[in-house]
């Protein structure tokens, strides 16, 4: 009986062990073809003074409610943009917390700031693609481009021409930017990266040209798109319903043939997204699946290779080395050690490398340490995305669906 059981583990882990080379090989290639391109990606975008010929070419549009908390340094921003912003529509969706006041304020020193309330939200609308519809119809029809800005970014000096400036020269009809995070907890420290970087295991790094437009990526803190593809697009109806509103916008853009940008902002825009561990967990959680602008097959077969490369390498390094300490020394088993060791290594590596996406200051250390023990919050982060594409959101920003 001794005999037949390690002959039963030896069969067992053998199986488990060509399984791994096999699927979790494959797609540890998939995941290289995509990693790759991030060596000759586009350079993130610097701060520029606008041309003259940039003048009033942009209406900035931010939808809000009950923003008063982190508003104030979106405003400033935004009002340190020079010439080539035309107007700035404040899309507020009934706020009682004192956002509207602020907003009042900041248009006394800045006449380009104004305040509008939009009308009920209609059936199938999502609030935040609903906002930044009406600001689009009553934005002025000199504006060749239309920058949707969300109100927790905090814009930095040259953002709008440095954009406008980047879609001219490289022909772009809708680009929008990555931007650097600010993080405070340290719970944020350690679990925000681990979400961030689902993302970067399912799709291109910033920066990199885009060539099918179901793998096209967005980002709506900072979205600037023509007017005229808007126009065409019959503004944001096509992504009325979705939650990942940004993403199913510039999908459907680049299925009609439009460019399609996504490029790195780090050193132009920075965003305070949530507070603290559990608001990063239910918030950003719930729209980073992308499922509303995938197919279902896209969707799991993403999630299938976030499991295999970025959820499970950790625990399986453990489980089977683990195997190799109690003498089980097979072939099979030394690869998926090594392959997993390998993921692992890529994991770390990936971290040095999204660094410029965070901010760093005094106050954030010995905190920020935890940035660097995020890969040991990648289970919880591929699981959030598996919870998250299981089931649709009821309550998104103080709204109820």
């Amino acid at each position: 009986m001794s005999g037949f059981s390690v002959l039963l583990n030896d069969t067992v882990l053998g199986v488990i062990s060509l399984f791994l080379l096999l699927f979790q090989g494959t797609a540890t290639t998939i995941l290289l073809s995509r990693l790759i391109k991030g060596a000759i990606r586009r350079p993130p975008l610097k701060p520029q003074f606008p041309d003259p010929d940039l003048l009033g070419k942009v209406t900035v549009v931010v939808p809000t409610l009950n923003e008063a908390e982190r508003i104030s340094p979106c405003l400033q921003g935004l009002s340190q943009q020079s010439y080539e912003v035309r107007e700035i529509l404040i899309i507020d969706s009934h706020s009682q917390d004192g956002t509207q006041e602020l907003v009042k304020t900041a248009a006394m020193s800045d006449p380009r700031f104004r305040l509008m309330t939009d009308d009920p939200l209609p059936l199938g609308w999502v609030g935040r693609p609903w906002a930044l519809h009406t600001g689009f119809l009553h934005s002025s029809p000199r504006s060749e481009w239309v920058l949707g800005i969300d109100a927790d970014t905090q814009p930095q000096r040259g953002l709008v021409a440095s954009l406008v400036r980047a879609a001219e020269d490289e022909g772009y009809d809708l680009v929008s930017l990555s931007p650097q995070f600010i993080l405070k907890d340290a719970g944020e420290w350690w679990l925000q990266p681990a979400l961030l970087m689902t993302l970067l295991y399912r799709f291109d790094s910033a920066g990199v040209r885009q060539q099918t437009p179901e793998r096209v990526m967005a980002n709506g803190q900072c979205f600037l798109s023509r007017r005229a593809v808007l126009e065409q697009l019959d503004g944001y109806a096509c992504a009325a319903g979705s939650f990942c509103d940004d993403v199913t916008l510039a999908r459907e853009a680049a299925k009609r043939g439009f460019n399609v940008g996504f490029l790195d902002g780090a050193n132009l825009i920075r965003v305070r997204m949530y507070e603290g561990i559990t608001e990063t967990w239910h918030e950003w959680g719930r729209s980073l699946d992308l499922k509303d602008a995938s197919s279902s097959p896209q969707l799991w077969g993403d999630l299938a290779l976030l499991l295999l490369t970025q959820g499970l390498p950790f625990l399986l390094f453990i489980f089977l080395v683990s195997c190799w300490l109690f003498g089980y020394h097979f072939l099979s088993l030394q690869l998926a050690i090594a392959l997993n060791l390998g993921l692992l290594i890529i994991r770390w590596a990936l971290l040095v490398a999204v660094t410029p996406s965070y901010y760093h200051d005094r106050s954030s250390f010995p905190k920020s340490l935890l940035f660097w023990l995020s890969p040991l919050a990648d289970p919880l982060a591929v699981l959030r995305i598996f919870l998250s594409a299981s089931q649709k959101p009821k309550q998104w920003r103080g709204r109820e669906y």
